[in-house]
């Protein structure tokens, strides 16, 4: 009945339309349903907050869909952050200068004593408040990752609220209020699910009754809900046509794009939409956005090739606070190249799925906005890494730097063994070969080892190019890898790891070359809250999670370890999405990138400055060291002597250790000691390029 209208019984309704209702197919409900419903049924819904269908719909989903969908819940203050000035303040802008012209050609009207001019003027009046309604009616938005709809909700009723300013003023100053134009008609979405394609729908209309109930202009006459079809059930990035080619789909046309696009991490990708989809996606963006970046990359090209051909003139979007840096960072940069930033968020916490993450929101356009913010201060420029002040985004690589940082080797397959095992087999001989199992039995870390607790694993390692014949004889280990190993790399999409299941996917043969003369090295996690290094023995295996640096010299410790290295790292390496969960330390971004002192292997080692930053180094190691492990503990209390704790705690004489690093670090820049962090960055960019040059 809701679809045409008519009765129900004794109960006539009205015709809402809309499409929602063209299906009349009825759920089967149990007793305990009925009685739900008809619970449900009592409530009050005339003030429900449109904006939570997005929770209540997520929870309906297949987990495995969740991450291709932008329907996750957002809140309306959350929003009205990328809504307000990406939408909303050139709109405001508008309104404050026909406002002022407004306001003076009233003041006229009322000082002229000609009936012909206060005709006139009432004319002009009319002609630009109606100027300023026509264009608030005619703007279109677009959320190409819509969801359930929120943020065109939320878009909606601020365009909403804006045009009852107007039509107020427009009341003030002598007019005969006009209805409200601004409909959901001007609002437009992409949806790739067919339950949220339709929920959106909902939201948007939900969303505008309420409003023009709220605010006194009572509600839409019948039909009700008028069939919306302005948000599309199309995958946004990538469709296929008739041949089954995948293609770019056409987006609808819009003055201004805002949304929050799915957040899926670039090395996710294959897993959650299939390898022969991933393919053709990065065969179709080839050369615009990275095969590495997350899939919200692709949302921010599509949007920044619009602005360039003219069809949108504004967008606003969200994404991780990897968006600043790696791979992700090219669509910045293009966007930088076309057009510009003229307001970001470079990183907030945001609440996702429960959890709390990083995110960076970005608005951009083809350079007419003159008005830039970067985290609510006025900036001059934003860069493509969301700062203002020192645009390391131009730092180049340094030959000078390469082959000293490593990522340790990636084994793909449970080629781990505990320590416990491990002893065993470096104890039992009787191998054909008469060598020890100790060849391919070693201590295996990742970053975990290093800054919490040595998690006693170990690994075979039949190294980088070892043959099948010369790996069996080291018997134990090779039956383990033959029983544990072989049935796991057969289903492997690599060729290479199907046919040598018993070698490392990557052993890394160039960091153990670079290892192989040392008696130590340094190691730091890939990923971690504070800016740690450590000292590992030659016999430890690093993972793939840890950076290894192939130098054992306590100078070199020191400049790894020292503030002026964190701060280029931290701006140069991403912060994962996680909040406080640390930032990622690369070997090519953070360590090729910064300029030590003296090009690394011409350090001048009568240099009293190398002494001073070695012998710092050596101190602070030792404070550590004795701290970690102190005579007589016991097991329980060693378990809570970790790097990350140290560092959390962050004791007084920790801090002076770390103060006289620093300084000394300085002292060989020749720089001074009360340097902040971006002067300091400034120092390094121009030391990066003089040195690239």
């Amino acid at each position: 009945a809701m679809a045409d209208g008519g009765w129900f019984g004794a109960e006539e309704i009205e015709f809402f339309d809309g499409g929602l209702f063209e299906d009349d197919r009825v759920l089967e409900l149990s007793s305990d349903g009925l009685d739900i419903l008809c619970r449900a049924s009592q409530l009050d819904w005339s003030s429900i907050e449109p904006a939570i269908f997005g929770a209540l719909f997520e929870r309906s989903l297949d987990p495995s869909k969740r991450s291709q969908l932008g329907a996750h819940y957002t809140s309306k203050d959350d929003i009205l952050l990328i809504v307000e000035p990406v939408l909303m303040a050139p709109l405001r802008r508008r309104w404050q200068e026909v406002r002022s012209e407004v306001e003076e050609l009233v003041q006229k009207r009322e000082e002229t004593t000609s009936k012909a001019w206060v005709t006139n003027y009432t004319n002009m009046i009319q002609e630009e408040i109606l100027g300023f309604l026509a264009e608030l009616s005619s703007m279109e938005v677009l959320d190409p990752a819509c969801g359930s709809g929120n943020f065109l909700y939320v878009a909606l009723r601020q365009l909403l609220d804006l045009e009852k300013q107007v039509v107020t003023f427009a009341g003030d100053v002598g007019m005969t209020r006009p209805y409200p134009q601004v409909s959901p008609a001007q609002i437009h979405g992409i949806e790739v699910n067919e339950y949220a394609h339709e929920l959106a729908e909902a939201t948007i209309w939900i969303g505008y009754i309420q409003w023009l109930h709220e605010n006194g202009f009572g509600r839409p006459t019948e039909p009700i809900l008028e069939p919306l079809k302005n948000i599309w059930q199309i995958d946004a990035i990538a469709t296929r046509d008739e041949s089954g080619n995948l293609i770019e789909p056409e987006w609808p046309e819009a003055d201004v794009i805002v949304g929050n696009p799915p957040f899926l991490g670039g090395k996710r990708l294959r897993r959650e939409l299939g390898d022969r989809y991933v393919e053709e996606l990065f065969k179709l963006y080839e050369g615009k956005v990275p095969h590495e970046a997350d899939l919200v990359c692709y949302w921010f090209e599509r949007a920044r090739q619009l602005i360039e051909e003219g069809e949108v003139g504004r967008a606003g979007l969200l994404a991780t606070q990897g968006i600043r840096g790696g791979a992700n960072r090219v669509v910045l940069e293009r966007i930088k190249e076309t057009g510009d930033i003229f307001w970001a968020q470079s990183d907030r916490n945001w609440v996702l799925e429960g959890a709390t993450v990083h995110v960076s929101m970005v608005g951009f356009d083809d350079g007419s906005e003159t008005n830039r913010s970067l985290d609510g201060s006025p900036a001059e420029e934003i860069y493509p890494d969301l700062t203002s002040t020192v645009n390391l985004t131009v730092a180049e690589n340094l030959d000078e730097n390469r082959g000293l940082s490593f990522m340790g080797v990636t084994p793909a397959g449970p080629f781990y063994i505990s320590g416990e095992k491990a002893r065993t087999w470096l104890n039992a001989g009787g191998n054909p070969n008469g060598r020890s199992n100790s060849d391919v039995v070693k201590p295996y870390y990742t970053g975990t080892d290093l800054n919490q607790n040595v998690r006693d694993v170990w690994i075979v390692d039949f190294g980088t190019e070892m043959s099948l014949e010369e790996a069996a004889q080291y018997q134990l280990p090779f039956e383990y890898v033959r029983r544990e190993v072989y049935p796991v790399r057969q289903k492997n999409n690599s060729q290479t790891c199907r046919e040598y299941w018993w070698l490392f996917a990557r052993p890394r043969p160039v960091m153990r070359e670079a290892l192989a003369p040392l008696r130590r090295y340094v190691g730091t996690s890939l990923v971690s809250k504070h800016h740690l290094f450590s000292w590992l023995s030659p016999e430890i295996l690093p993972g793939n999670l840890v950076i290894v640096i192939a130098r054992e010299d306590d100078y070199f410790f020191g400049l790894l370890q020292c503030r002026t290295h964190e701060a280029w790292a931290r701006r140069m390496g991403t912060q994962l999405r996680e909040a406080d969960s640390g930032y990622r330390y690369t070997p090519t971004t953070t360590f090729e990138t910064f300029p030590f002192p003296w090009p690394p292997g011409e350090e001048p080692t009568e240099d009293p400055h190398v002494e001073a930053i070695a012998q710092a180094a050596r101190e602070l190691v030792e404070k550590r060291q004795a701290w970690l492990k102190p005579p007589g503990a016991t097991e329980k209390e060693l378990k809570k002597r970790t790097l990350t704790n140290l560092y959390n705690e962050y004791p007084t004489w920790l801090e002076l250790a770390h103060q006289r690093l620093d300084e000394a670090v300085l002292d060989a820049y020749g720089w001074p000691h009360d340097l902040d962090d971006e002067d300091i960055l400034r120092r390094l960019l121009d030391l990066n390029l003089e040195r690239a040059e």
